[in-house]
């Protein structure tokens, strides 16, 4: 079940809504991705939390409207759609672009007043760090070369020509997106957590280890077997994680 807020406003997608949960989730997607990669989650958690998953414009339900390929942009219009669901502790999570579109709206909220329980930052270095990286620049067969190398992407999506024609545009707006930000040598007040595999080509642990220099509040992190979608094979542990911080924001209020 696919459910949006109250104002019909897309950004948001509950698959099993819990509107009496003690806490909420809520759940950025990958650079390419959609909701329902969290469909999962969802399930797993229904009875801990109310999991919302963000639906960027551009895929799915969304795909006749304009890519936003600015980082920036897009956590400008992200939190004031996010900032409602504070009415209770709020646990974020983002994998790989999505942990960094996470922490640019936790920064935006924290100046609102709205600050998360924790930041979990998935398969992502830290914003202050730096790689050169052009896939936005590569021709289509490039960009699923490296949908291939990442394996992200659904096989039914990358064995289907006109379906992954029409999911392109967002992806590669959204390499553009990613591809162009930072550094950036900003803090947010809430604790992060980071989580990465330990064979991810996107990033290293100790990428992933200076995440602690953009939290003034606590900081950990957990390395785990796999590549940069390591969480799709090692998703117990992970949702294992997401509980425990989940009840720990309740515990605390």
């Amino acid at each position: 079940m696919t459910v949006t807020d109250g104002s019909g406003d897309l950004w948001l997608r509950r698959f099993h809504p819990a509107p009496k949960a003690p806490a909420r989730l809520v759940c950025f997607p990958h650079a390419g991705g959609s909701a329902t990669f969290y469909f999962p989650v969802s399930a797993a958690l229904q009875s801990d939390c109310d999991v919302t998953a963000l639906q960027y414009p551009g895929r799915q339900d969304r795909r006749s409207e304009p890519n936003v390929d600015d980082i920036g942009v897009l956590a400008d219009r992200i939190a004031p759609v996010v900032a409602p669901l504070f009415d209770r502790p709020v646990v974020f999570f983002g994998h790989s672009m999505g942990a960094v579109i996470a922490f640019e709206v936790a920064r935006r909220l924290e100046e609102q007043g709205h600050t998360p329980a924790v930041l979990f930052a998935s398969g992502r270095r830290a914003p202050s760090t730096r790689r050169v990286e052009n896939v936005h620049q590569r021709d289509d067969e490039g960009i699923v070369a490296e949908m291939k190398a990442m394996s992200g992407t659904d096989t039914q999506v990358l064995g289907d020509e006109e379906l992954l024609r029409m999911v392109l545009p967002a992806i590669r707006s959204d390499y553009r997106a990613i591809e162009t930000y930072g550094p950036v040598d900003a803090t947010v007040k809430c604790p992060i957590t980071a989580l990465v595999g330990d064979a991810d080509p996107k990033t290293t642990v100790p990428e992933a280890d200076e995440w602690r220099s953009h939290t003034t509040a606590a900081f950990d992190i957990r390395t785990f077997q796999g590549g940069h979608f390591y969480l799709s094979s090692r998703a117990a542990e992970v949702i294992a994680l997401m509980r425990e911080a989940l009840r720990g924001a309740v515990a605390v209020g």
